[in-house]
């Protein structure tokens, strides 16, 4: 739902330096008086005590039984919050982070858990966000989900029993759910000090849980910040069919469930390996965690982040998400980074918190600051060199057809607007060792593993922005076959090592501090600085598929040897500028190492060149493309077996099966 705009007032907004803005932070501000005096000075300000806050924990009554233990669920929540509002019989709203993670695994770059005192107070409250808004007059929350930690029930992996945990709590926020003093005790507490606006934030698993709440639709869920978020579950584990981890949602659901958690709730554990065959297949449980039909129902703002290379929770995730929002009319904003799968704290950090303060003060404070009518997205164009668009994609973004033709040697092919004549083909033989990193290396030598096709040298830039699609008819000569499709950059840059062990970012000893602090939570964390690597290419998208998933309904069959069958693979959304002097290049191959697991088989997969295309998303379309490539030769597929191969970042690998 589209929200009325406040009136048009432009303030013209100071750039705060990373020192002056913690030490603005952290600065006991006498209160300015009322609310209104905040919206005057247009932000928020540090006008409350951290040290003197509220610190306390509630159990909220989920209404499930998870766990069949006859009696319903209730979640822990852990809040802070200013006292002097609540002296004041003044209400303040929420920052809600709910995850999976406060005990297992921890959160943030310094993967930080909660702690508690011998009372079982909470003393530390991981990430920045309760140091820097407390003092503003926001309360934070965090919410233990159904089987981790301190909560009741049993953890499904982005089911009900997940949404419904930090659901509960939206909802005990705004007088509508009941809430206790202790995990099994019958006294009852209200948040008779909330103003039941809230909104959601986190990255992965807590992003994706800020998703699925927002589809249900609940009533005071007024924003949420998604970052590096899932928006269907099954995207998460397979692609088209096609494995992206040796394992399902029970190995992730064993690794976050407290102790307690693991004897209770075999019943649960068995519904998801049942529920979600290594097959491919689409089951009901994957209907019940796909959060993309459910953007018509979101009331709240959406603030999205991503990293272009994040190959964890690939960039689908947010691709699918963000066109059925803006197809449901959601207001939205957008930062896309060159990172893999980190935190907008760690690679882009003094700007993430200003931004992000502003953003909060907008849709929970009702603060009219303009941040809703300035460019809708941010983009990383270089490591440090960010851009912006009035909108995203931007305007004259169009999918654009992409064909590719034989070239002078097998293998080695052409990419450009004109049709491969009729019987062309394409030939490679699956090889599960080797990866995009192989392929597009050698993308001009005539490899037996990969089928690679590239246009000449650009003689204008030309600009990626959304997502594409790859439709392949291919033949293979075995009963089963994966196939990959990846677009790649052919030329020099300097670019985030987004396959590093920190994903394109490297973590410093000295710290800086976000807002104030008390002996058992600092608010100062390490600092950070891009992790970058010089290469030959860059690879933009990739997606990934099942053969045998053909039919599209969900249902994998086995493939005859020798019948060609006609596939279509999703590519991740991108934002990417190919610059002119470089080649865009399509590589068609089987299992992409590290990214995919392989098939029963090791095919030779036969790719009919006429019945084979890229649909694009280039902006300014089709006549962007043709000013980007007038001049150049019209076959310029050229076969160097001698050359050395391109340098790329290294070898891409499954980073972690806990999103």
């Amino acid at each position: 739902m589209r929200k009325p705009r406040p009136a048009r007032t432009r303030i013209a907004l100071r750039p705060i330096a990373a020192a002056a803005l913690a030490a603005l932070a952290a600065t006991f501000i006498p209160p300015l008086g009322t609310p209104a005096a905040q919206a005057a000075e247009r932000e928020s300000r540090p006008i409350y005590s951290y040290d003197k806050a509220i610190r306390e924990s509630v159990w909220v009554d989920t209404g499930l039984d998870g766990d069949s233990d006859g009696r319903t669920d209730r979640v822990a929540v852990d809040i802070v919050r200013p006292g002097e509002p609540a002296q004041q019989g003044r209400r303040i709203p929420v920052i809600m982070d709910a995850s999976p993670y406060y005990s297992c695994c921890g959160r943030g770059n310094e993967s930080q858990r909660k702690t508690y005192d011998a009372a079982g107070k909470p003393v530390l409250f991981p990430l920045f966000y309760d140091n820097y808004f407390v003092p503003r007059g926001y309360a934070t929350v965090l919410v233990d989900l159904a089987g981790t930690n301190r909560s009741d029930g049993c953890v499904d992996i982005g089911g009900r029993s997940d949404i419904q945990s930090a659901k509960a709590v939206v909802d005990w926020l705004n007088g509508r759910a009941t809430g206790y003093t202790t995990r099994t005790g019958t006294a009852t507490v209200t948040a008779d000090w909330s103003n039941g606006a809230t909104g959601m934030i986190g990255k992965s698993y807590d992003g994706t849980i800020a998703n699925g709440v927002a589809a249900t639709g609940v009533k005071g869920l007024k924003t949420i910040v998604p970052i590096s978020a899932i928006s269907s579950w099954y995207d998460y584990y397979f692609a088209k069919g096609a494995p992206l981890f040796d394992s399902g949602p029970d190995g992730l659901s064993d690794g976050v469930e407290s102790d307690d958690a693991h004897a209770r709730c075999a019943a649960v554990q068995q519904e998801l390996i049942d529920g979600a065959p290594r097959n491919g297949d689409w089951t009901d449980l994957w209907t019940g965690r796909d959060y993309v039909p459910g953007a018509g129902k979101v009331r709240a703002s959406v603030f999205a982040v991503h990293g272009m290379q994040d190959l964890n929770v690939r960039t689908k995730h947010l691709g699918q998400w963000w066109n059925a929002l803006a197809d449901a009319g959601v207001e939205r904003k957008i930062w896309l980074s060159q990172t893999g799968h980190v935190d907008p704290f760690d690679f882009r950090r003094a700007e993430w918190v200003t931004t992000l303060h502003r953003w909060f003060d907008h849709y929970l404070l009702g603060i009219d600051n303009g941040i809703e009518r300035e460019p809708m997205a941010d983009v990383e164009r270089a490591p440090d060199r960010w851009a912006t668009d009035r909108s995203w994609p931007p305007a004259g973004t169009r999918p654009t057809t992409l064909r590719p033709r034989s070239g002078q040697t097998p293998g080695v092919g052409v990419l450009g607007t004109e049709p491969a004549e009729p019987g062309a083909t394409e030939t490679f033989t699956d090889d599960p060792r080797l990866s995009e990193a192989d392929w597009a290396a050698r993308i001009d030598q005539p490899t037996a593993a990969k089928a690679g096709f590239a246009t000449a040298p650009l003689t204008k830039d030309l600009r990626l922005a959304g997502s594409g699609t790859v439709t392949v008819t291919a033949t293979p000569s075995t009963s089963s076959a994966h196939l990959s499709a990846v677009v790649v950059d052919l030329g020099p840059d300097t670019i985030r090592n987004y396959t590093g062990d920190a994903e394109g970012i490297r973590t410093l000893a000295d710290r800086t501090c976000w807002g104030s602090g008390t002996a058992g939570d600092s608010g100062c964390f390490k600092r950070t600085e891009a992790d970058t690597a010089s290469v030959g290419y860059t690879v933009l998208s990739r997606g990934w598929a099942d053969l045998g998933h053909w039919a599209d309904d969900g249902k994998g069959r086995p493939l005859t040897p020798g019948k060609p069958y006609t596939i279509t693979l999703d590519l991740a959304a991108t934002d990417h500028i190919v610059p002119a002097g470089h080649r865009l290049a399509l590589i068609v191959a089987g299992t992409d190492a590290g990214l995919i697991e392989p098939a029963d088989t090791k095919p030779t997969v036969t790719v009919d060149l006429a019945r084979t295309q890229a649909r694009l998303p280039l902006t300014g379309g089709a006549p962007a493309l043709a000013r980007a490539t007038a001049g150049a030769p019209a076959d310029a597929a050229t076969a160097t077996p001698d050359a050395a191969p391109l340098k790329g970042v290294p070898e891409p690998r499954h980073k972690s099966r806990l999103p």
